[in-house]
């Protein structure tokens, strides 16, 4: 709904997960579900608080992405994001990637360089399982940072532990008969856990567009969780207003869950996949000193995604005679490349 000054007033839906953890009382379950997939259906992102992540884990968390992110460069240059779309572990430096919502389906290497002209000024430490072979973990040298390897990788799966009950909530709000469906597609070896850190930057720079946070886009994968520091800049698009983006902001041990395209094309578009960007934060602690230099900035998101062999095709109750299933079927591993190409 427009507010009459162009802007909107949208409001992400807070979906408090408390009832879920009594397994015995499922009819609170099922109305916890069926709040998820409301806010999945019109918004496409949603908080979710009193999840099962403590409040000391998640500091921990960033306290370790801080350290690792002031360690002299030549140390996070020992676990160098390999070259190509491929593999998508270790450290990439600022200027490496570039976040995309076009399509490669034609490679085409003009698009890609006009697309490159402006940079996302970020450092990014891409994790996932170790045992993932087909994704090799690239570690810092223990020596360098030490624990840090041991740290991400028990906070890995226990974010996966989380991603798993949101999932079988999704099956329950989706009225699929049985709500292991979406978790029997992923084993969580396919999951990226990823430590951003946005630099500081003239507020000039990304006001003439010389430069950029992280462009508008959707969520190449199934589901996403985001854990963000206080500094802000996420915006969500208006699905009723397209082109009009709403603020975030930062809520204290909340997690800010999204739909990706994976589960959008699972739902047959019933869940949204909702562009979303990170721009300059909001007004009163946009800047820092007089030359106007954007804050640093601070997030996790943590994406869930199949495994490469699975199968992407309508889930049986979000299709009907009258609905058919828009999508052919893909594998997850065809869909990566369509989009990882553009990235790198």
């Amino acid at each position: 709904m427009s507010t009459g000054d162009g802007s909107t007033s949208m409001a992400i839906p807070i979906v408090d997960f408390t009832s879920w953890k009594n397994t015995q009382d499922q009819a609170s379950r099922l109305r916890t579900a069926q709040e998820l997939v409301k806010a999945c259906q019109t918004v496409g992102f949603v908080y979710i608080i009193n999840h099962s992540l403590s409040e000391s884990v998640l500091d921990e968390a960033f306290d370790w992405m801080k350290r690792l992110f002031n360690l002299p460069e030549e140390e996070k240059m020992k676990a160098p994001h390999p070259e190509g779309w491929a593999v998508h572990r270790g450290y990439s430096w600022p200027g490496l990637e570039k976040v995309s919502q076009t399509m490669a389906t034609d490679y085409d290497e003009e698009a890609k360089k006009r697309l490159r002209e402006i940079p996302d000024v970020k450092e990014v430490y891409d994790i996932g399982s170790d045992e993932n072979t087909d994704q090799p973990n690239q570690w810092i040298p223990d020596e360098a940072i030490a624990g840090f390897r041991a740290f991400m990788i028990k906070f890995y799966w226990e974010c996966w532990a989380v991603g798993k009950e949101l999932l079988r909530a999704l099956a329950i709000g989706l009225n699929l008969e049985d709500d292991s469906y979406l978790v029997n597609k992923h084993s969580g070896h396919g999951n990226q856990l990823r430590l951003l850190h946005y630099l500081p930057v003239p507020a000039e720079d990304l006001e003439k567009e010389r430069t950029a946070r992280c462009p508008a886009h959707t969520d190449w994968s199934t589901l996403t969780m985001l854990f963000q520091d206080d500094c802000g800049g996420l915006e969500v698009e208006d699905a009723s207003w397209p082109g009009t983006f709403v603020p975030a902001p930062p809520l204290k041990n909340a997690i800010v869950v999204n739909v990706g395209d994976l589960l959008q094309m699972w739902s047959n578009d019933r869940l949204r996949s909702t562009n979303h960007r990170v721009r300059m934060p909001p007004l009163a602690d946009r800047y820092e000193g007089p030359n106007r230099m954007t804050r640093e900035r601070f997030s996790i998101p943590y994406f869930m995604s199949p495994d490469p062999t699975s199968v992407i095709e309508c889930i049986p109750s979000c299709m009907s005679e009258d609905q058919p299933a828009k999508y052919k079927p893909i594998t997850q591993a065809e869909y990566n490349k369509m989009r990882a190409s553009m990235m790198y």
